[in-house]
């Protein structure tokens, strides 16, 4: 009877306590800035166009590694999230048409900007 006792005790006790255990352990993750967000290797955020025939090149800020791709001729703007299907990574291209040497620049087949 006293085991028995016990236990109804020990349960009702639990029935009070568990549910204000589990409501705490439930919140929401704190918001973190977009510039922190850790994106895709193919993606990136727009900070730089230069534009030629055919080819629209865009350096790319991707959680603070920046890095430069030319695209076909693509209507962007600076600040706009790009995801892109790479083609071909080329080291020390020198693009004539810009005039610049570019220490790597990626080839792309397209690119989508992401609303």
């Amino acid at each position: 009877m006293r085991i028995s006792r016990l236990i109804t005790t020990t349960l009702i006790g639990l029935m009070f306590v568990v549910p204000f255990y589990a409501q705490a352990m439930h919140h929401e993750p704190p918001e973190t800035p977009a510039a922190q967000v850790k994106m895709p290797n193919n993606e990136g955020i727009v900070i730089e166009i230069l534009e030629t025939t055919g080819y629209t090149y865009m350096e790319l800020n991707n959680s603070g590694r920046k890095f430069w791709i030319a695209a076909p001729t693509t209507k962007v703007k600076k600040g706009d999230h790009v995801r892109f299907v790479e083609s071909m990574a080329m080291e020390n291209f020198a693009s004539k048409t810009l005039n610049r040497t570019f220490s790597r620049v990626i080839f792309v087949s397209s690119t989508q900007v992401k609303q």
